[in-house]
């Protein structure tokens, strides 16, 4: 009798792969840590633990819409302009359909909803 073992794939863990993604976009964007600690509403050290590895995104506290949020901004942005350098222009050009700069308004709650809804719609677009 032959027993086939099956060896299961273990899923990612989505703090992890959340947590990874954010740094990348953020880094990709050229956004500082200190704009990143505001965006997703953590501190300074919290977002250097977060870089290294050291700490992951809490579905449970807000953060975690906030860097869903974040990293939807940032593939919209790269499947609209397909490149760093055009993203980071237009997150720090002034924007008259959001009236402000992008890289602005993300610090704050409502900003960074609005400038997710604005891409969402501009992607609708093309």
């Amino acid at each position: 009798m032959n027993i086939a073992t099956h060896t299961a794939h273990p899923q990612p863990d989505p703090a992890v792969v959340l947590s990874k993604a954010v740094a990348r976009a953020a880094e990709k964007l050229g956004i500082s840590r200190t704009i990143l600690a505001s965006v997703l509403g953590l501190s300074n050290p919290t977002v250097s633990r977060l870089y290294s590895g050291s700490y992951q995104l809490d579905q449970r506290r807000k953060e975690w819409e906030f860097a869903l949020l974040f990293v939807r901004i940032f593939r919209s942005l790269d499947s609209m302009v397909g490149n760093e350098h055009t993203a980071r222009q237009w997150l720090t050009s002034e924007n008259r359909g959001l009236d402000g700069r992008p890289i602005d308004l993300i610090r704050q709650t409502e900003g960074l909803v609005r400038v997710a809804h604005y891409l969402d719609a501009s992607r609708g677009l093309v």
